[in-house]
């Protein structure tokens, strides 16, 4: 009960990010470690990763792949540009139609990254290696559940 009371009162909080994301550091390849389910993702049953490359001082060339059931790999080509800040990018895979890619918990290191969108809907724990540690996954789900989300739909991305 206690959980939900929390749950209830972080997710009516405005959502907040990082203050800023250093986009040169930020590039190359990331590794999902868990998702809440979406449409786009559907076909995906393992090895997901992103890989970013910076192309401007506020625009990002994003390239995201994963296995299919049939052992073969899809591929999502796309780009982002800041909105806003660092921290908020827009997403583009399909020309006119932009999707909110925010920065909410980020090592400094910058080894994961827990990113998601101020509806709550979409959530992605990332990391820079295949095969993170069960409890650096468990700490960052209750990163995201501190920020309002119901982690209790979050699936593991098998690897």
């Amino acid at each position: 009960m206690l959980a939900s009371l929390l749950f209830l009162l972080a997710a009516a909080e405005p959502l907040t990010t990082v203050a800023s994301v250093d986009l040169a550091r930020y590039a190359g390849t990331w590794y999902e470690a868990a998702r809440t389910p979406n449409w786009f993702q559907k076909k995906c049953v393992g090895d997901v990763r992103a890989t970013y490359t910076q192309e401007g001082p506020e625009k990002v060339r994003v390239v995201n792949e994963c296995r299919e059931a049939n052992g073969k790999t899809s591929t999502a080509k796309g780009s982002a540009k800041v909105g806003g800040s660092t921290a908020k990018l827009k997403v583009t895979f399909f020309w006119l139609f932009y999707g909110d890619y925010w920065v909410l918990e980020l090592d400094p290191e910058y080894r994961w990254v827990v990113v998601g969108e101020p509806g709550r809907k979409y959530l992605w724990i990332l990391t820079r290696e295949q095969n993170p540690p069960d409890e650096l996954v468990q700490r960052l789900t209750e990163l995201a559940a501190k920020k309002g989300y119901d982690v209790s739909k979050l699936v593991q991305t098998p690897r």
